[in-house]
This record gives structure tokens, sequence and C-alpha cells, in this order.
């Protein structure tokens, strides 16, 4: 692999603004962040606090402790994407990313469509982190001021994430400044919350041997299964192709360092290594976490993980009640961090899209504060999107409710329906970008900057193949007795929300336009298919 082009000294932002009046755009965002700062987003929205404290339950006990495994699968297949996405960002540092990269090398159309579902992923995402902490803060306003409010409650719920979405959002409106300090506070909070937890376990002693991460614990069998699943005495591919879902859930979010690439400084060279980094750290640091998690449950029963969550193996294994404090703390912080993170992402996509007037309301979207240059409208609508999401945790029919060819499961919260889009439109966009850049390359296209070389192909194939395999996992609509149907997808419901997406954007597509036309703030640029040609 051959490094990047620009020189090993950091480049001004002066450079960097000239760098970007080459894609037709002037420097609006406030070009300001370190290396350390672009990492920091990436990684505190990747976040491994948050998706394995969300998540480990669901692993564990659907393949047993032996879902460890599973994470070496999951990270080399995401390592390989962002090795790809290394090559776009050092070629084309823009605001947006994924929007951005699949506009320039496969056309407008090609990019409005990546966009539009990558920045519902986004926004839902949002609503995902920021409804996910509620049982955390509720645990720690309980026991603090001697409250009684119940973490379950629908309303409770939505208070919570409205007031958090607030607070992000007023954080990434004065400026990207005190976003990223926070992300780089997020990074630190992140160690604390994996390594700092794996050694606070360690020392109280761990209740098995290494050993135990090689069991299934008895997940093969329904009877033993502490979710009632079966998967008929098979580990592989029976449990394995399920439990792998509770890692392909968390391990995106790197991507995010190429959305805000217009405020990273030398963004050519610190973007690409943001990425690939964040996937490394966050491969080694959730390893280490689950691996800690699994060996602290007490006895072999997993039934009571399930019910009581990563805070029963922390209250049952740290019996200080500051240091368990402590640590729910620092989740509270990890989630507050993560949610920051990918509602910035998120606004940067509305913006970038706005800028080339590929959305309704591109003027006002696109409009920069003089004060804070930050797109101030675009961070509220990622954030009041988000916020409307979160009224439906009150939605839970407690019968199923028939729809044309597909049911609607009983007992299952519609947040709970929308957030599996979230992955499966990540997965979805992603491959579409993979795809695009193998396309590029047979018709002649090269990196300007960070370039895999010889490597390239094989990287492109076997991304595009993981990354294709794991999509179908994803939404494959199973019955509703299946494993897969009654924890992750819900039968045909992620598939089904995924197509009315896409129903919405071809209305949207078709109605805006937004192939005919042009920003004419906008200068003309070179399109990467006339490179080639």
């Amino acid at each position: 692999m051959s490094p990047a082009t620009s020189t090993d000294a950091d480049r001004s932002p002066g450079s960097d603004a000239e760098d970007l009046s080459s894609f037709g755009y002037r420097q609006e965002l406030r070009r300001s962040l370190s290396f350390f700062s672009n990492f920091g987003v990436a990684f505190t929205y990747l976040s491994p606090v948050v998706g394995i404290y969300s998540l480990f339950a669901l692993g564990v006990g659907t393949g047993g402790p032996r879902y460890v495994w599973t994470i070496p699968i999951v990270v080399a297949g995401q390592l390989l994407v962002s090795l790809v996405f290394a090559e776009l960002g050092s070629s084309f540092p823009l605001a947006g990313a994924l929007y951005q990269w699949s506009r320039r090398i496969m056309g407008p159309s090609y990019g409005w469509w990546v966009g539009w579902i990558y920045v519902w992923a986004l926004i839902i995402t949002v609503a995902s982190v920021d409804t996910g902490v509620t049982s955390y803060v509720i645990t720690l306003v309980n026991r603090w001021f001697g409250t009684a409010f119940t973490p379950a409650s629908p309303t409770v719920i939505f208070v919570c994430t409205i007031v958090l979405i607030a607070l992000q959002a007023s954080i990434n409106i004065v400026g990207v400044n005190y976003t990223a300090l926070i992300a780089r506070w997020g990074v630190w909070v992140e160690v604390l919350g994996t390594f700092g937890v794996f050694v606070l376990l360690a020392v109280a002693g761990f209740h098995h041997s290494a050993g135990f991460l090689n069991s299934t614990a008895g997940t093969t069998r329904a009877h033993t299964n502490p979710f009632g699943v079966d998967f008929g005495g098979s580990w592989f591919p029976g449990a394995a192709l399920i439990a792998v879902l509770a890692n392909v859930y968390i391990f995106y979010g790197f991507e995010s360092a190429g959305d805000i690439a217009e405020e990273v400084v030398d963004a050519r060279r610190r973007v690409p290594r943001a990425m690939v980094t964040t996937m490394i750290v966050g491969g080694i640091t959730s390893f280490v976490l689950v691996a800690g998690l699994a060996l602290a449950i007490p006895g072999s029963n997993l039934s009571t993980v399930i019910t009581g969550g990563v805070p029963y193996i922390i209250s049952s294994n740290i019996h200080s009640s500051a240091l368990s404090d402590t640590v729910l703390v620092l989740i509270c912080l990890a989630f507050f961090s993560c949610g920051l993170s990918v509602q910035a992402a998120g606004s940067r996509v509305l913006f970038s899209y706005a800028r080339d007037q590929q959305l309704p309301g591109s003027g006002a979207l696109r409009r920069i504060s003089q004060r804070t240059k930050t797109p101030v409208l675009a961070v509220i609508v990622a954030a009041v999107l988000p916020a409307l999401f979160a009224l439906l945790a009150r939605a839970t029919p407690s019968k199923p409710v028939h729809i044309l060819f597909f049911t609607y499961p009983a007992k299952v919260n519609a947040l709970f329906i929308l957030v599996s889009f979230a992955t499966s439109g990540i997965y979805l966009s992603f491959q579409m970008v993979v795809l695009a850049a193998l396309i590029a390359r047979i018709r002649g296209w090269r990196p300007k900057g960070f370039d895999l070389g010889r490597w390239a192909y094989p990287v492109y194939i076997v991304a595009m193949v993981y990354g294709v395999g794991m999509l179908v996992n994803i939404v494959f609509p199973s019955a509703l007795s299946s494993p897969r149907a009654e924890l992750f997808n819900y039968g045909w419901m992620t598939l089904v929300v995924m197509i009315v997406i896409l129903v919405i954007g071809a209305i949207v597509y078709f109605a805006h336009r937004p192939h005919m036309r042009h920003d004419e703030a906008v200068l003309e640029t070179t399109s990467v298919r006339a490179e080639v040609q």
C-alpha cells in the first residue's frame, strides 16, 4: 500500500480551503479539527461501550460466550470496507462522505440514492442511541435522588430522549470544536468503559476460566436457551449466523470521520487514518469488553443476564456502590458522546446534500451560521426527526397485526422495528459505495491519496462479499418463530421498513428532480467519469 501523497508536515487550513475550491466549493465550515478530534468523532460514533452494553445480552443469549469469536469476523470485514473508504476519503475530502464519494465516481443520481439511504440510517441511529441510554440514566437518578421512575415507561423514555437530543443539538450548533472536545473526552470514556471495566471485573475475580469463551452455555437448544429459541443443537451455522448480528449492529460509524472532512486540517491524510484506526481500536476494545463480561457472568445460567443485562453483571461483581455508579456514569457519557457524534455526522450529510440542491428546502438547510460556522438548520433537522421517532416508543401492539402478506409481531416496540433499519441502511449504503468504487477502478479511476495498489481488487471484492452476505443476513425475512425474526429483524419488518424508505425516496427524487438541479454557488466540477474517459 502506498502512502498518501501529502507531506508529513501538517497543512494549513488555507491549503485545505484551496484544495476544497478545486471541487467547486467555498470553505464555509470551520476547519480546525486535529487527527485525534477526527478519530474521536468516528470512535465515539462506533462506541464499543454503547454497542456492547446494549447488545451483549442478545449476543450471549443467542450464541453463548462463544459469540465473542464472531467479533474478529465482523471487524475484519468492516476493516476492508474502511480501507476502500480510506481511498475515497483521501481522494474526495468532502462533507457528506458517502454521498459525495459515490456522486463523483458514479454520477449524481447514484450518489443521491446512497446519500438518501445513509442519512436516514444516521437519523434513526440518533433515536436508537438516545432512547437506549434511558435505563442507565434513570437507574442513576433513582439511586441518587430516591425517585421511583420506571425506565421502561414510554413517557420516561421520551422525556429523557428529548432532553438528550436537545443538549446534543445545542452543542453541535455552538461549534464543531465543542463537539470535538466532547468526542475527545468520549475516547477516554470508552477506554475506561472497556479496559477499565475489564480490570475491575478481573480484580473482583472472574467466575469462569478462559475456556468458558468457547462454550455455548446451552444456547443451541430451545429448553436451555434463555430466549427459548432453537438452533437444533447447531452452533455453526445455526446460532453463529444469528449471534454475529449482535456485532454487525455495532461496527460502523468509522465513516463519520469523512462526514466532517471539511472541518479537519489536512483532511486528505487524516481522514483515512482516522477511519482505519477507529476500526482497529474499536475491534480490540470490543473483544476485551465482551470477553470480560462473559467471564464475569455469575454461574452458568444465562437467564439472569438476559433479565438484568450488563448492569446485573457489574452489580454482581462490583459491590462498591461508588464504583458501580462510576461505571454507570461512564456508560451514560459514552451514550451521550455517541449520539452527539452521530447527530453531527447526519447534519453534515444534510448540509452537503443541500449545498448541491439535492433536497427540498436546500437553501435553508445549506445555510451556515457566520458566528458558529455550523449548519444550524441541518443540525435542528437532525435533532427533530429522531425526537419524533422517539414517540414510537409508545407503540407496542399487544397482539400480532396482519398487514398484507406480512405480520407485525406482538409485544415488539415500533421503535425497535425502525432501529432495525439503521444497520440494514448502513450496510446497503456501504455496499453501494464499495460497488461504485470497484466499477470506477475497473474503468480506470485511481485514488489521488491513499492507494491500496495491487491489493485494491482483492480488498474490494472480499469487502463486497462480506457486506452483501451480512446485509442478506440482516434483512432476510424469516418466519416469526425463527431466532432471527424473534430477536433481530422481526420477520419481514426490517425489509419492509427499507422498502418504505426507498419508496419515500422515489417520491422525493421524482418530485424534486435533484439530478436536474445545479447550485449556482457551486462551480462546475470535473467528474471522475470524465477523468476515466
